[in-house]
């Protein structure tokens, strides 16, 4: 189980949250220093790490290739879900995203501890799959209409308002809105299966699942429209990790608004 609450605009949130309580048995990742990489000012705001130290420090906190992982958050899912598609990234494909996060486990009654668990340091290993997009093939499947892109930030910073994470607004020209948080019914879980297929399947038009392409602000809320879509059976799409905040970084890029 890894805790993997955390706040943009707080980024020491979820480890305070953790110290002060979390699921028996869970180790806490941060989705600065265990799921990203070093930044260069061109790559984005959350780069994907090195595979070979991803799965090192997985290893430290306990990981081995025949464990069930398993993610939660307090958000709604989406550091999760970046946690869930690095893993399968790394071809580990026993990975899931707790349904109702924190907040679900807390109604449920269920154990949470202060304590830190003893770890015992595993052996993890993977190899990273080359279908993660990057800028380039990004620009030139839109103009060959060979790919689809899914933006899936808010409505607002997709249309180039109220941007307050990146330096500038808009989105790539070409791509379509969907708000992650539309895959969430009113208690915080996933929406049905059929209800999101539905919904997928209306956006995508003719395109098939694996001709599409997410990204959101920073690859880490597109990973929850890839879950969605995994969830309602539409399966082969991949995820742009540099997203908007590494296509904006280039001021020779188009930008939509």
């Amino acid at each position: 189980m890894f805790d993997c609450r955390h706040d943009l605009a707080d980024t020491g949130l979820g480890r305070r949250a953790y110290a002060q309580s979390h699921i028996s048995g869970a180790r806490f990742v941060h989705l600065d220093e265990d799921l990203s990489g070093p930044k260069t000012g061109r790559n984005g705001r959350h780069p994907l790490p090195d595979p070979l130290i991803f799965c090192a420090r997985l290893a430290a906190l306990g990981m081995t290739n025949d464990r069930q992982a398993i993610a939660y958050d307090a958000s709604g899912g989406y550091y999760a879900a970046r946690l869930w598609w690095m893993l399968r990234w790394v071809g580990h494909t026993r990975a899931a995203v707790l349904d109702g996060g924190w907040g679900a486990w807390l109604t449920a009654g269920l154990g949470v501890t202060a304590q830190s668990p003893a770890i015992k340091p595993g052996t993890f290993s993977g190899t990273a799959r080359d279908d993660a997009a990057d800028a380039r093939s990004v620009a030139n499947g839109l103009e060959q209409s060979r790919i689809g892109v899914i933006d899936a930030r808010s409505p607002d910073r997709f249309r180039g308002e109220n941007e307050t994470l990146d330096p500038v607004g808009g989105h790539i020209p070409g791509a379509v809105n969907r708000f992650f948080k539309h895959n969430l019914a009113a208690d915080g879980r996933f929406k049905p299966a059929a209800e999101l297929r539905q919904e997928f399947s209306a956006l995508l038009g003719s395109l098939a699942p694996a001709q599409v392409v997410h990204q959101c602000g920073s690859g880490v809320t597109a990973c929850h429209n890839l879950l969605a879509m995994e969830i309602a059976g539409l399966t082969g799409s991949s995820l742009y990790p540099g997203s908007w905040s590494e296509w904006c970084s280039d001021p020779q890029r188009p930008v939509a608004r």
